[in-house]
């Protein structure tokens, strides 16, 4: 694994604070091990009036060392049943697709990742994925194919849905094992809350320290390393 850049370690530290004092709506970040800012657990709730209402579905979202040069992965933890997402788990969404011409893929360059995009905006397009899937290059054909029918029956063809809603109140009873509440309305789905005062803010200078072994020289041309499990993580073009 290639060592950290110090502006990875900057800019993650920066994002985190960010995203801990002003949230995304619908959406919780912590990291997986406070000695690690490279990895983040992400707590999805399901949008009020769509098939995930309801839901709170966990991921680990995982940074390589030239973030923001380079995108993260995300992987689901909790079971979800989508047109793009993996049987183990993994994300597949365009913004997190390195920035190549890739003609097969159905996918713009522009619509790739790109240096200036960040966590906030990774994350509004997982809720926009969850509603709007992309059956273009599904990463779970079975999903796809039962969402189409689905979606033209307009909502007849049933089986999509009792699976997403079924999936989605198994993980709503996870939550309340962890004494989550899950917004269930729209009002306080959109309610941004700032950290408990219960939970001790973690100080951020603590990620500068020589643990991390960063590199310094960030102006040499930036290349992705690889990072994560050793099996394939799913983030290629589907």
């Amino acid at each position: 694994m290639a060592q950290p850049t110090s502006s990875a370690l900057r800019a993650l530290a920066m994002e985190y604070k960010s995203l801990q004092e002003e949230p995304v709506e619908g959406f919780r970040v912590k990291l997986v091990n406070e000695d690690n800012m490279f990895e983040w657990e992400v707590a999805i709730f399901g949008p009020p009036d769509t098939l995930y209402q309801g839901g709170y579905f966990k991921a680990h979202m995982k940074f390589p060392p030239d973030y923001p040069y380079s995108p993260p992965s995300i992987r689901f933890m909790t079971k979800v049943w989508h047109p793009n997402v993996y049987e183990n788990g993994d994300l597949c969404i365009s913004i997190l697709h390195p920035p190549v011409d890739d003609p097969q893929s159905g996918e713009l360059p522009c619509e790739r990742w790109n240096p200036t995009q960040n966590v906030r905006t990774i994350l509004l397009s997982v809720i926009s994925l969850l509603n709007e899937p992309n059956t273009y290059s599904p990463a779970n054909v079975d999903a796809s194919v039962m969402y189409r029918r689905w979606r033209d029956s307009k909502g007849r063809d049933k089986e999509y849905e009792n699976i997403i809603r079924k999936q989605a109140q198994a993980a709503k009873v996870e939550a309340e094992k962890e004494g989550i509440v899950v917004p269930l309305t729209l009002e306080d789905y959109c309610i941004k809350t700032r950290a408990r005062p219960a939970e001790q803010p973690l100080d951020m200078t603590d990620f500068y320290d020589d643990e991390y072994e960063l590199d310094d020289d960030d102006d040499e041309e930036h290349s992705a390393g690889e990072y994560g499990d050793d099996d394939d993580s799913g983030n290629g073009e589907s």
